[in-house]
């Protein structure tokens, strides 16, 4: 069963660092592309960060880009997100997603259509 259990979430003030985890349940975790997404309350869900498969590709919204780092340690099964100088704006439900990649194929996605896996979400609240 393929399963993605996320943590590190919590309530942060403006300018603070936090990191996501996202725990992975099955064995071949370096086969799958991994991306973060988040949710705030009214707004659609939106893409935050993706890594590829081999984990030496990674891609940011504009919107973190040089605040955030995603990585994967595949010995541990668990994706990260490094968070850092947090705004308001980061307040969200944050998810982690994964998509199968199959033999040959070592890219990221950054559209919740592509992935097939997602994890239940943790609370990020960024207080000012």
């Amino acid at each position: 069963q393929v399963q993605l259990v996320e943590s590190g979430g919590g309530l942060v003030q403006a300018g603070d660092s936090l990191r996501l985890s996202c725990a992975a349940s099955w064995r071949d975790f370096s086969s799958y592309a991994m991306g973060w997404f988040r949710q705030a309350p009214g707004k659609e869900r939106e893409f935050v960060a993706a890594i590829n498969r081999s984990g030496d590709t990674t891609y940011y919204a504009d919107s973190v880009r040089g605040r955030f780092t995603i990585s994967r340690d595949d010995a541990k099964k668990t994706l990260y997100l490094q968070m850092s100088s947090l705004t308001p704006e980061d307040t969200a439900v944050y998810y982690c997603a994964s998509r199968f990649e199959s033999f040959g194929s070592d890219r990221y996605y950054i559209k919740p259509g592509e992935y097939n896996y997602w994890g239940q979400g943790t609370q990020v609240t960024v207080s000012s």
